[in-house]
């Protein structure tokens, strides 16, 4: 563990320039002491670190100096691939294994492409959340990565919805974060399934290996099984005309699945510019909370139950405010 912080603190020096003690223990989530200590260590070993006195003074490495040691561990490797989502890394339990390997490969690179690196990574930043979205609490995320990794089957207590308990052996083949929201894609029984992380109550690693199922394809199971998840939740059609104001408000209020909907129209906006689009909406109050949120821009056609439904939710608002 020390040898790895030694070669960190090298790395920060290298890459950086001048830093202070308290910088270097800030960025290493080490004491202002132990940075001390690293720091004698590294010059007892050779290395030409010295110090700058004074205000803006700081350690730095002799003109010149570069160290080759940036030969990564497997850890570092596997981190490195969330190197643009350092909210995942962290949560994986993997944040400071991936600045590990963000300074060694810096380290590795010309000072050209050393400077371009550093210039996108001020320029551009990745905030995976959607608006007005708290982080979930995942105590059990860091467990689950590590039997994804290791291939042990794992027990899991699992609040189903409606709050339903249950308790399953799974073999986990795969995470996956969708905005925000991490997922465990797992066998059960024969069967693929899919378990959100932070109903994942309790863990329990059976320390028994599996072997993975040859030919899955993580990528294409999600997409499969997204597909599928939309259609149970917008079992139903609706046929409505949207004027040019709800059109423009479609992918906010109906999201991708809108959007998609509202590009298959088939006919021609009218002369005012209203659209007929069969838009999938879900089953009961919640169908009606949605197309609501059009206002006056929005009229369903079809089902006849669903416009009866809609225009008595709009009539009962009307006696409300009069």
């Amino acid at each position: 563990m020390r040898a790895s912080r030694l070669l960190s603190v090298l790395l920060l020096l290298q890459n950086r320039g001048r830093m202070t003690a308290e910088e270097l223990a800030a960025e290493l989530e080490v004491s202002v002491r132990t940075v001390y200590r690293d720091i004698d260590a590294l010059s007892a070993s050779g290395v030409p670190v010295y110090a700058d006195r004074g205000r803006t003074g700081g350690y730095r490495l002799v003109d010149g100096y570069r160290t080759r040691l940036t030969g990564m561990t497997e850890e570092e490797a596997q981190a490195l691939s969330l190197a643009g989502l350092p909210v995942a890394a962290a949560e994986l339990g993997l944040g400071t294994v991936l600045a590990a390997a963000q300074l060694k490969l810096y380290a590795a690179l010309p000072p050209e492409l050393r400077d371009r690196a550093g210039r996108v990574a001020e320029r551009f930043y990745l905030d995976v959340p959607g608006w007005h979205r708290g982080i979930e609490s995942l105590p059990t995320l860091s467990a689950v990565a590590d039997a994804v990794w290791s291939s042990h089957r794992i027990r899991i207590r699992y609040e189903r919805w409606g709050q339903r308990v249950v308790e399953r052996d799974v073999e986990p083949l795969g995470l996956i974060l969708k905005a925000g929201n991490w997922y465990l894609a797992a066998r059960c029984e024969g069967t693929d399934r899919t378990y959100r992380i932070s109903r994942v109550q309790a863990l329990e690693d059976l320390g028994e290996a599996f072997e993975r199922p040859a030919g899955f394809d993580l990528a294409r199971y999600w997409q499969e099984w997204s597909e599928q998840f939309e259609r149970r939740m917008f079992p139903r059609v609706a046929v409505v005309r949207l004027s040019p104001r709800a059109q423009a408000l479609v992918p906010f209020y109906a999201g991708a699945l809108g959007a998609r909907a509202l590009r298959s129209a088939a006919g021609e906006p009218d002369a005012d510019g209203w659209l007929t689009v069969e838009l999938p909406v879900e089953r009961g109050e919640p169908a009606i909370g949605e197309l609501l949120r059009f206002g006056p821009h929005l009229e369903v056609l079809e089902p006849a139950d669903l416009r009866a439904e809609l225009a008595e939710a709009i009539e009962e608002m009307g006696a409300i405010y009069g």
